[in-house]
């Protein structure tokens, strides 16, 4: 069946970076778009980033803007987050969900992605 599981999490100290792979299987992930979320203890579920099945379009959180970059590799069925200059408050479990034509105008909306990961915890602290 349809699977997404996310991998790379871990504990960095802040400014530091670590890189999230999202590997699918069980579908074509070229006909998805590609989102990843985020969850701290306590918090709402916020949209991290999200991107389009060809790569073209590509969205962030004003919070994370400018620090990390996602990308895929369709061959490989894998998207990666790569987080730079992270911050204590970049802690929380990181979610990537697949979904059709997600990465629009409301591509927060968890609705939107049909598959989920188990989510991957990232620790940043010094």
């Amino acid at each position: 069946q349809s699977q997404l599981v996310e991998s790379g999490g871990g504990l960095a100290q802040p400014g530091r970076s670590l890189r999230l792979s999202c590997a699918a299987s069980g579908f074509t992930s070229d006909y998805y778009d590609i989102a990843w979320f985020r969850q701290a203890p306590g918090k709402e579920r916020e949209g991290v980033s999200c991107i389009s099945k060809s790569g073209g379009i590509t969205k962030y959180a004003d919070s994370v803007k400018f620090r990390f970059t996602i990308s895929r590799d369709n061959a490989k069925n894998t998207v990666f987050l790569q987080m730079n200059s992270l911050k204590p408050e970049d802690t929380a479990v990181y979610y990537c969900a697949a979904g059709r034509n997600s990465c629009g105008f409301v591509w927060v909306s968890g609705a939107r992605y049909a598959y989920w990961g188990q989510g991957t915890q990232v620790t940043v602290s010094s």
